[in-house]
């Protein structure tokens, strides 16, 4: 029998803040709180662990399409 609840993203795995409805990769959790790192690389946030779900599919490859399509960009 199949369960319907959802697992947390573990340290790694993209996931998204319900709250502020941020998407960015699990880097940790300190005091209670889920520190989570912009895509593209940047400044941590702490996120409450009950709001830190899964991204859909649908989700996850636009977050993944659109780091690929900046990676690809050519500074001028």
């Amino acid at each position: 029998m199949a369960s319907n609840q959802q697992t947390r993203p573990g340290i790694g795995e993209l996931a998204k803040d319900s709250a502020s409805g941020r998407i960015g990769v699990v880097m940790g959790e300190i005091g209670g709180r889920v520190q989570i790192r912009p895509v593209r690389g940047g400044r941590e946030w702490d996120a409450m662990p009950g709001n830190v779900v899964a991204l859909s599919a649908r989700e996850e490859l636009s977050a993944r399409l659109a780091v690929r399509n900046g990676n690809s960009r050519i500074p001028l």
